[in-house]
Order: C-alpha cells, then structure tokens, then sequence
C-alpha cells in the first residue's frame, strides 16, 4: 500500500470539512476513495466540491455497511452521531478497516471495551480526532510535567467557558441537545477535547463530585453548564468549569505543583518556577510569614499544532509507516469517563469513583432517552446507515 483510501461517513459540518482536507490535497498518501450519508444533496455536494476542484468523483454510498463492504476503502473517518461511533467503528474492524473516529469516542462507557477489543482483534489502526493535542503549547505541558518539571501534582483548575453557542446553533438539528439524539450536551459535544487533554496532561481523577445545569441558558434538555470537582489519587484536586452560556468566555488552564505552576492563557504559556520544592522549603523554614523566591518564564515553542490535518496525516502515516499515533483510540475511553462520571454525579447528588464500569450511568440515561424530545430517529432508523450530522 502506497496511498490510504479513505472513506468518510457523515458529510455534515465536520465531515464536509474532512472531505475539503482530502481534495485539497491537506493529506498526503491519502486519498478519498468514498463517501456515505443518508442525505441525497449532502452526496451531490460532494459531487460538486469534486468537480470544481478536478478531484476524481469517490463512491457514493447511503449505507455505512455497503460502504464498508465495498473494497474500495482502506480506513473510514465516522463523522456521525455520538451514539453511532462505536456501532460503525466496530463494523469497520469486524472487515480489517482502519477506523479513525472523531470525539467523542461514544456517548457511554459501557459501549466502548467492545469497540476497544474490536480494534485489537483486528489489528488494524484506531485513531481519534483529538486535535487539540497537536497544540504546541498543550504538549509541552504534557513533556514538562512528566519530566518532573513542576514537582508533585497539586491543583488543576481549567475554566473553558469559551464555547459560547446561540440558540440558533441547537435549532439547526432535531438530534441535537437532546438525550436520544446526542447523549449530552456541553460535555460531550464542545468539552470531549478539554477533558481528553486534562487527562493527558493531569491524570485521571480517582472520584468526582460535579454540578450540571439542563437548559440553564438555552431551550434543550441536556447541560450547558457545569461546575466539577475532582481528587486524584496523590491527593491533588481539581476543578473544571464549562458553559455554552457565557460571553465573553476564558479559557485559562492553571496547574499548580511543589515547584511553581503552569497558566496556559490566551496565546502563550507561563512558568512561575520556585527556587527550591514548596514542600522541602515549608518543612525547613523558621519564617512563618516565608515566600519563597520565583521567577516567571514565558516558555517557548516551536511552530503551530496542524489541528484535524495533523490528526488525519498522522493516522495516515501510522497505517503506512507505523508513526506512533498523536490520539490513539484506546485513550478515549478516559476522557468520556469523566464526563460520565460528572453526569452521573448530578443525577445522584453524590461523588462518583473512578473508573467505574458505565453500568449505573447507562441506567439514568435510559430514563432520559424515554422521554427525550428528539425530532430526528438517530439510535433507531437510522442506526445502520450514516447521518447528516457534525460534532
């Protein structure tokens, strides 16, 4: 194999968006073999892009298996429903496909050791789209803080209140914001890149205890709005606040350890570096009033994350070249962990441990489901073709 032949089910927004990265050349040794939605002018959208770009016309597809079934495909790209992504990527490994998802990985834990396993058996490539972490900045927090840079892990606060959405945005469609179209809200739609990163860079939580607010800011019936608190297993803690409600918004990660702290904000990263460990200096000091001494260290990178580019071309040279993956699928897991276990901290008023097998989480969003007001049968009809949908 010299090229991957890509195959993209789901032309909604993000997948449109895919579809531009591969005829526009964004990918190389990649090309884009075929395309699958149940939507006949999002097809002839395609058709169109295609054709002003003197791009070959791919295969057309309205049904994901047929698609799958079909030869013409090394790997797909699933841009549909939430609820759709373990469903399609399992199919995808059960024919030696290559499945490169985008966030979240699903919108429950309990599906996702199946797609998981699925992927192994296979032994073909399972890849995420999370973009953020080909931000340069994000990842030299993840290198300073596994070098040890920052000591022993104290406090992490990420206020990402950035995610401002309008009314108009949840009216575009019936899926979305409801219980049986989407799964969630603010978490599961805008945050899956927030939580995987503060995983990534922070660790998982061993407990959480988490406060979301249902249409606090807008006519749905999912959160838009959330306030978590969680503790990790050194003892270290952490707070996480979100919100499609706010603006102007921040986002503003500060993370605090024995040996200064990190405040990744706006365009740049800051170390505030202590002279010597804040633990050792508070057991040995005689100043009960002591500060100890720091300098403040704008931390340099070099050049810019390729965001979903990136992502795609790296998947990309994983399968031909076995360049290890930016976002590997198992990972995902995690972050939706999290916003499970915030979801299911609300719904009990009580904390929730960590990890924990979905089981208790999948029942109180069965009750959801039963009486959620989606317009558009995404987990029934439609569960074995693609969607006009985007994330």
């Amino acid at each position: 194999m010299d090229k991957v032949r890509f195959g993209i089910v789901g032309i909604g927004n993000m997948g449109s968006g895919h579809v531009r990265r591969f005829v526009d050349g964004e990918v190389h040794d990649a090309v884009l073999a075929a395309v699958c939605d149940i939507k006949p002018d999002r097809l002839e959208w395609v058709k169109s892009y295609c054709a002003e770009k003197g791009y070959p016309e791919p295969a057309m597809f309205d049904d994901c298996i047929k698609m799958l079934e079909s030869g013409k495909i090394d790997a797909i790209l699933i841009s549909v429903p939430h609820y759709l992504h373990p469903v399609f990527g399992i199919e995808a490994f059960h024919r030696k496909i290559h499945v490169l998802c985008e966030k979240p990985i699903g919108v429950y834990t309990k599906a996702i050791p199946e797609f998981i396993e699925a992927a192994h058996e296979s032994g073909c490539a399972f890849g995420l789209m999370f973009n953020q972490r080909t931000d340069k900045y994000y990842q030299k927090m993840h290198d300073m803080i596994a070098a040890g840079e920052l000591g022993e892990l104290k406090r992490c606060v990420w206020i990402i209140t950035d995610w401002y959405r309008t009314q108009a945005y949840y009216n575009s469609g019936g899926w979305r914001a409801t219980w049986a179209g989407e799964g969630g809200g603010v978490l599961l739609n805008q945050c899956p890149h927030n939580l995987d990163l503060w995983q990534w860079i922070f660790g998982m939580p061993s407990r959480i205890r988490a406060f979301c607010r249902f249409g606090q800011y807008h006519d749905i019936e999912v959160e838009d709005d959330v306030t978590a608190y969680a503790e990790y297993p050194n003892g270290a803690t952490g707070v996480f606040i979100t919100t499609t409600g706010e603006y102007p918004g921040t986002n503003r990660l500060e993370i605090s350890g024995t040996r200064g702290k990190l405040v990744r904000e706006g365009k740049g990263l800051k170390f505030y570096r202590t002279e010597v460990d804040e633990r050792e200096y508070n057991r040995t000091t005689d100043n009960g009033f002591g500060k100890i001494p720091y300098e403040v260290i704008d931390v340099e990178v070099e050049g810019k994350g390729g965001a979903h580019t990136e992502i795609c071309q790296n998947f990309t040279d994983h399968i031909l070249h076995g360049t290890p993956l930016i976002a590997p699928g198992e990972e995902g897991i995690r972050g939706l962990s999290i916003s499970n276990a915030m979801m299911l901290s609300t719904w009990k008023d009580d904390w929730v441990e960590l990890p924990n097998d979905g089981e208790e989480f999948w029942a109180y969003l069965q009750e959801r489901i039963k009486t959620s007001r989606v317009k558009e049968d995404v987990g029934g009809a439609v569960a074995d073709l693609s969607g006009t949908y985007n994330n």
